[in-house]
């Protein structure tokens, strides 16, 4: 279980690999009494305690200064109040299917929450050459995976008019899901009340 409640951590970078598992999910969808896997994919969600994490591990990496880390940390948890942000590699049979930046894609991503709202990303950005930072700190990422990072907004419009977060502190579990007509897989997280 995760929790997406906000507020100050107390992170060493040695909890990193801890904090990585616990907000990483992996899915596959199998045909042919699964001898082929037409879809693998592990994502992270950079929520606020990911990201909290990530920049103590990548401050130690680095040897920031505090001014230097407090500033990267500051940044990133601003996007994290903005957006809802995924680290994705995935594996497709065919890989001109896994373009997920193409609208010939073979899949479909949206972010579901607990209430079934679906939204669609406001954002996909291939990652085209993941280096040193991606596989070390994204560990699942291989030359055999493609890799995006895939961004949905907080905030989506209400049938009746308004508007509501996806995700929020009342949320107990939200869901990545790719779907096409190859198959689906849904990656969900639950979380803690």
């Amino acid at each position: 279980m995760v929790s997406l409640r906000e507020g100050p951590r107390s992170y060493t970078a040695q909890r990193y690999d801890d904090v990585l598992q616990r907000w990483t999910r992996t899915g596959h969808d199998y045909v042919l009494q699964g001898f082929e896997d037409q879809i693998g994919v592990t994502a992270t969600y950079e929520s606020w305690d990911f990201r909290w994490a990530y920049v103590i591990r990548y401050a130690d990496d680095f040897r920031l200064s505090t001014i230097e880390r407090t500033r990267l940390l500051e940044t990133s948890l601003d996007a994290a109040r903005r957006e809802h942000e995924f680290y994705v590699a995935l594996y497709t049979t065919n890989r001109r299917w896994g373009l997920l930046t193409r609208p010939t894609s073979a899949w479909r991503v949206l972010l579901v929450d607990d209430h079934g709202r679906e939204v669609a990303p406001v954002a996909v950005d291939a990652v085209t050459h993941p280096g040193a930072l991606e596989r070390t700190y994204f560990p699942y990422t291989t030359v055999w995976r493609q890799v995006y990072r895939i961004r949905f907004p907080r905030r989506v419009p209400l049938a009746g008019g308004g508007e509501a977060e996806i995700l929020n502190d009342r949320t107990h579990f939200f869901i990545l899901r790719f779907a096409g007509p190859l198959g689906h897989t849904d990656l969900v997280w639950d979380v803690a009340p």
